[in-house]
């Protein structure tokens, strides 16, 4: 069968319509769809590759929307996406107005939760279902975890209620040995020893109370189905194992699956991968990692730290070549932190190696285990700032936030890669206190890599370029589009632009002359204006009884959409243009 015979299939009740032995046919054609869509940009590949036979199933089966099915982690729902009357907007998957990468509740009611941070469904399913259980209706409430969400802690917690309660909840354990990286630790062991036959059943789950099903393969639709007919007839908590392959059937994905998890544009045919980026500069995740490396190789009190990260993190050379001074716990982001803690207390230099929207979920670990102890931990906050097509769960935009009120602590943001070389090479010269460092995804400004390495002056920002009547005070990686920006204001002699480099401490000898000499102020960061440090100049500011105005630029009180990351700055006049308008408007009332 063609995939023109498939074309009327937008939704679960015309799937339903489909006779079983043509869903092997779909699933093919459904396949294809999503490799089709992705070949021409920026998705999560192999996982939804992984679950397009599950997904059917599920549709196939249960009576969704009515049954609820909650996808962890929510990358894996692409199938889902277009099977729920949203086949031609998947077109436009990930981009700016197209459908988001992640379940999202806004965009449809078969969306039952969001889900870009792994490790929620659980809870979620099982708050879902005890409000069913008050309200009297009769439904079936389904976490699908998978991509080595099991392990995550939070789904742990969840499963400990989940084993005391009469809730009817499926739990479906997708197994693909796979996050981004090959899973770690323990349970995934013992999940390979299941699988293998090596244990007879899973006393782990049954331990819990919950009734376990498994192992089945996950790509057998008749297995499949079967399997969830006979799930329908009973009620209650239960977990079901199947096996999946990350990557099924693109022979590239499922033999790389570490590459082909996040791709970028690839034939849709081989499975080649597109052309490298044309500028041929670094990232600065791979400018980060060499450089930690180096460090380590001379430092043997380095470990690096990460939770499912190692990857998309550039600590791949560290996790081969100094398997003893690198650690990957899984997504564990709590465990994260407080094993730093740990180990710093017994004189090792952790640098704790996360993503900036994950150090969220670790939050208490920072203050309490970290910050209130004093412990010399070093905080690597990767993809600080709009990271693009991942969108509002992805964009790393409170960290300056909420990390600025805690104590102890110490907060640093490079304006670009060799600043963030020399901050990591100061860094591990010894710290006696909590350190932050926060830095962008994607390029940055170097073509190779060197290790000449520079003392920074700590707690120190920098003169950029001199002016007369208006300060620039820039953290991060946005200096730069500032500097493009004063290009083109043909009074820019009347600007002077500082690095700030420190959220705190701040640079006070810097701030107080800035305050004597200029007119006005005006304040650039890639974050949430409230509370960053915008909020810390204007707590300064009054403190020292200065008057001067003081203009804050940033990020506004909203989630920012996914998009392209050019279109983002854009909106949010954070672009070089919108930039470049501001200053003139405040050059305008000065100078009047």
């Amino acid at each position: 069968m063609s995939i023109n015979h498939f074309k009327h299939i937008q939704k679960p009740e015309d799937l339903r319509k489909l006779k079983q032995n043509d869903l092997k046919a779909f699933a093919d054609d459904l396949r294809q769809e999503i490799i089709s869509v992705l070949s021409k940009g920026e998705g999560h590949l192999g996982s939804s590759l992984g679950t397009v036979e599950l997904t059917i199933a599920l549709h196939y089966c249960f009576n969704t929307p009515e049954d609820l099915l909650i996808w962890d982690v929510g990358h894996q729902a692409y199938g889902h996406k277009i099977l729920t009357g949203r086949r031609e907007a998947f077109k436009k998957l990930r981009q700016r107005y197209g459908v988001s990468g992640f379940p999202k509740r806004n965009e449809s009611n078969y969306d039952t939760f969001g889900t870009g941070h792994a490790g929620t469904a659980i809870s979620a399913a099982l708050g879902m279902a005890l409000s069913a259980k008050l309200e009297d209706k009769s439904r079936l409430h389904i976490a699908i975890v998978g991509d080595a969400s099991i392990a995550n802690g939070m789904a742990f917690e969840a499963l400990n209620h989940l084993g005391t309660t009469k809730a009817n909840v499926l739990v479906i354990l997708n197994d693909n040995s796979m996050g981004i990286d090959p899973s770690v630790g323990a349970l995934k062991n013992y999940f390979n020893s299941v699988k293998k036959k090596k244990i007879s059943t899973s006393n782990f789950f049954q331990s819990l109370n919950l009734p376990y099903a498994g192992p089945i393969n996950g790509h057998d639709m008749n297995i499949l189905l079967s399997t969830f007919e006979s799930q329908k007839k009973q009620k209650g908590p239960r977990v079901l194992h199947i096996v999946t392959t990350k990557g099924k059937g693109l022979s590239s994905a499922e033999e790389e699956q570490i590459i082909y998890h996040a791709p970028g544009k690839f034939d849709p045919l081989t499975g080649k991968l597109g052309p490298s980026n044309k500028n041929k500069t670094l990232k600065f995740q791979k400018i980060f990692g060499e450089t930690l490396y180096k460090l380590a190789l001379k430092n043997k009190k380095i470990v690096a730290i990460t939770p499912a990260m190692s990857t998309g993190s550039g600590l791949v050379k560290m996790l081969k070549k100094l398997p003893e001074q690198f650690i990957d716990v899984g997504i564990a982001e709590q465990h994260s932190v407080t094993l730093a803690a740990g180990m710093a207390c017994q004189g090792i230099l952790p640098f704790c190696v996360i993503y900036s929207t994950f150090l969220q979920r670790a939050y208490d670990q920072v203050i309490h285990d970290v910050a209130l102890q004093k412990l010399p931990i070093v905080l690597c906050i990767d993809r600080a700032g709009i990271v693009g097509h991942d969108g509002p769960t992805h964009h790393g935009l409170f960290d300056i936030s909420f990390l600025r009120c805690v104590p102890n602590i110490h907060i640093v943001a490079p304006r670009n890669s060799k600043e963030l070389q020399n901050t990591l090479y100061t860094a591990q010269l010894g710290i006696d206190q909590p350190l932050a460092i926060r830095y962008p995804r994607g390029y940055s400004e170097q073509k190779d890599i060197s290790f000449d390495f520079q003392k920074i002056n700590w707690g120190k920002g920098e003169l950029l370029k001199n002016g007369s009547h208006v300060a620039i005070l820039s953290l991060g990686t946005i200096s730069k589009t500032v500097e493009k920006a004063l290009r083109g204001i043909k009074q820019s002699e009347a600007f002077a632009h500082f690095d700030l480099r420190f959220v705190k401490p701040l640079d006070e000898s810097l701030l107080h002359k800035v305050f004597k000499k200029f007119k006005a102020v005006v304040v650039f960061e890639e974050g949430v204006k409230h509370g960053g440090v915008g909020s810390a100049i204007l707590e300064f500011a009054s403190m020292q009884f200065y008057k001067t105005p003081i203009q804050l630029e940033g990020v506004p009180d909203k989630f920012i959409p996914h998009g392209n990351t050019e279109e983002l700055f854009k909106e949010i006049d954070l672009d070089v243009i919108g930039i470049t308008e501001k200053l003139q408007l405040i050059l305008n009332k000065v100078m009047a």
